[in-house]
């Protein structure tokens, strides 16, 4: 059994991906990711930040190079709703564990989107139902007017608060975040984008494992959870995944019946 303190408990909410109740927001209508902003940001920093010193480095130092202040605090505002840049934060901590040990830039472009899909409903959803079969049979073409139809679906299915985004904030979601999942490394192309499957790497799912199991998941629950479709990896997948993965020693894997022995690498 899989017990879960009551400062984690407090905490599970906080991961939309995994909260039935969690809105849809439109922080994506003005601007995209800002992945190149955040991969600045981090740096090669040793240790992760608390969120005021983060700050800091935005809005006092410049770090991002913003002309005015208002920019910068602009920025600031946008980078936090979007990776919740602060070490006490479960969810950031565990991406920065993972982060780190990022071999490639594919591998750090991975990790981030699935900290940002995991820290938006919307992301996560597009990502793993309309983004999924297109990840699939790559290359396969992004239409802005498919994610579209995908949000005014869910206006109807779910989530009534999209009822309340004007045209323009829905054309400017479904733009951005196509054009984000180029800077993720999940689509190639400038005005027609086209869809890249993601090659299989450690930090991404084991920034998921880490995310399941702050909402108190079991290793068994965690085999056969559907979220690891952000990464292409179907429901029925994702056993062979660990276990590639265990052969390369990304993670510690053994499935035998209903028993699963599932360990994260620790770090370097």
């Amino acid at each position: 059994m899989v017990l879960v303190s009551d400062h984690i408990r407090a905490a599970l909410c906080t991961i939309p991906a995994f909260d039935p109740a969690a809105r849809y927001v439109s922080r994506l209508s003005a601007r995209s990711a800002l992945y190149t902003e955040l991969g600045l940001l981090l740096g090669d920093h040793k240790d992760a930040f608390e969120s005021e010193e983060y700050r800091r480095l935005v809005i006092d130092r410049n770090c991002l190079a913003r002309k005015s202040s208002s920019a910068r605090q602009k920025l600031w505002t946008e980078l936090r709703s979007r990776y919740r840049l602060d070490a006490a934060d479960p969810l950031f901590n565990a991406f920065w564990s993972e982060w780190r040990t990022c071999q490639s830039d594919q591998e750090r472009g991975l990790t981030a989107y699935i900290l940002l899909a995991l820290n938006d409903r919307l992301v996560a959803d597009l990502g793993s139902e309309w983004l999924f079969p297109l990840l699939r049979r790559a290359p396969a073409e992004l239409r802005v007017a498919e994610v579209l139809e995908f949000i005014a679906g869910k206006s109807r299915h779910g989530h009534p608060e999209v009822l309340n985004w004007s045209e323009q904030t829905r054309v400017g979601i479904a733009k951005k975040y196509c054009a984000s999942l180029r800077d993720f490394g999940l689509a190639a192309g400038t005005v027609q984008k086209r869809s890249i499957r993601p090659a299989l790497y450690g930090a991404p799912v084991r920034l998921l494992i880490r995310a399941l199991r702050l909402t108190g998941r079991s290793s068994l629950e965690i085999v056969n959870a559907s979220i690891f479709r952000l990464l292409a990896i179907d429901s029925s997948e994702v056993i062979d995944a660990f276990g590639e993965l265990n052969r390369v020693g990304a993670v510690r894997f053994r499935i035998q019946g209903d028993i699963v022995e599932l360990d994260l690498i620790k770090a370097a």
